[in-house]
């Protein structure tokens, strides 16, 4: 079912209080990758040039009571303010007399932000409480915080729950992630090939049977292949391997025989660091005192084979350490092939793949390169978001 977007409802003179995702990364009180922020600002424009009076709100890290100075909305507001052209008024609470007042005394084109929504204890727990106050700030409630859509939390899905009244409809970018994604998940062109990489095979168990169900070829890299290659007896050394993982793995590939491709070489090392000396080796021989930390040049031209002539990529995890440039061969040369991929979506799954997607230069060579890695699997996988499932409904023509 299609949502509602921006464009369904009048914002003209209207307090509008927009969920975004601007849970970014800080350093020296500075927002260091503005890419979430960046991400936001079609919408924040469009309501702006429609004279709403925009209310943002995000939560920011994982803030404690003892360590909360670190995790003010402020870089956040000095650097929106400078990519918007306009003062943004930073207010330093999430609820409360300020924070009414302060709607109250806006005019349209005035851009407030509130405080970290993770300060208030009730925003985890979606408390009614703190969701009412927050839905008495709005004429319209916007969420496009597709990064955060996954979770049932006051300013995700709360806000909307207590007053069903309340229109709730899908920014730009929510929408464009929920049409992409939608695509690949419902309707493939095909040959439809699934990439999988990160470090654990436990966190994508749900996601990887359904997508093995769905897809023509699932490529497997990252640590969680190690988990495969114990399954199958094969020597892993040191490498990160979850034990309690092993019968699952060794079930996945009884059942999605010929479907599961899984790396051929390793590049391998005898400790994790950037500077640990490395070498290839085939994955069946993998010494006893050496640990795998990316796939090999064989494997990447594999992987080649099966990704030239698909249709459709859905990609989420790298193949290796790709933080450390010794072994971010694998995952940039996976980059590389979907970037040459001609005439085909391609479709990075947010967290960790994106970030390296981004790091190659490739992201503008993406169909789309999602801002929500747990979303974004809990979405493949058919769960409802209760972020999304709260908006409304389009009329279906």
């Amino acid at each position: 079912m299609r949502k509602k977007t921006i464009r369904d409802v009048d914002v003209n003179g209207k307090r509008v209080l927009v969920r975004v995702d601007f849970n970014v990364p800080l350093e020296d009180g500075q927002v260091a990758d503005d890419m979430r922020i960046r991400a936001a600002l079609p919408t924040i424009q469009y309501l702006l040039d429609h004279h709403a009076k925009v209310i943002l709100m995000s939560h920011l890290g994982r803030p404690k009571p003892e360590n909360r100075g670190q995790f003010r909305m402020d870089p956040v507001a000095r650097r929106l303010a400078e990519l918007l052209g306009r003062p943004v008024k930073k207010l330093d609470a999430v609820v409360g007399p300020e924070v009414e007042a302060a709607v109250a005394a806006m005019q349209p084109g005035d851009v407030i932000l509130l405080e970290n929504t993770r300060f208030e204890p009730g925003e985890k727990k979606n408390d009614p409480e703190l969701a009412r106050q927050l839905a008495a700030l709005a004429d319209v409630y916007v969420n496009d915080a597709f990064g955060s859509a996954h979770r049932a939390h006051a300013s995700t899905a709360g806000v909307k729950q207590v007053r069903p009244d309340l229109p709730a409809v899908a920014g730009f970018l929510m929408e464009r992630e929920l049409e992409f994604l939608g695509k690949v998940r419902e309707h493939p062109e095909r040959p439809y090939v699934v990439i999988l990489g990160g470090a654990k095979i436990s966190d994508k168990i749900g996601v990887l049977e359904r997508l093995a169900q769905r897809a023509d070829a699932v490529l497997i890299g990252g640590g969680m292949a190690n988990t495969f290659f114990e399954a199958l007896g094969y020597e892993t050394g040191t490498s990160l391997v979850e034990e309690e993982a092993v019968g699952t793995a060794r079930g996945l590939l009884q059942r999605y025989d010929g479907k599961l491709h899984l790396p051929v070489d390793a590049v391998v090392a005898d400790r994790f660091a950037p500077d640990a000396d490395a070498q290839v080796v085939d994955v069946q021989a993998v010494p006893a005192d050496k640990m795998i930390l990316d796939i090999g040049p064989q494997t990447i031209e594999h992987f080649g084979d099966i990704l030239r002539p698909a249709k459709t990529v859905f990609w989420n995890g790298p193949m290796g350490v790709f933080e450390f440039e010794r072994f971010a061969k694998g995952t940039f040369a996976i980059a590389e092939l979907l970037a040459r991929l001609d005439g085909a979506t391609t479709v990075v799954g947010g967290g960790d793949s994106a970030a390296a997607v981004r790091k190659a230069g490739l992201s503008d060579k993406m169909t789309h390169v999602s801002t929500g890695g747990g979303a974004s699997l809990e979405f493949m996988e058919g769960k409802e978001l209760p972020g999304v499932a709260v908006l409304d409904d389009a009329d279906e023509a």
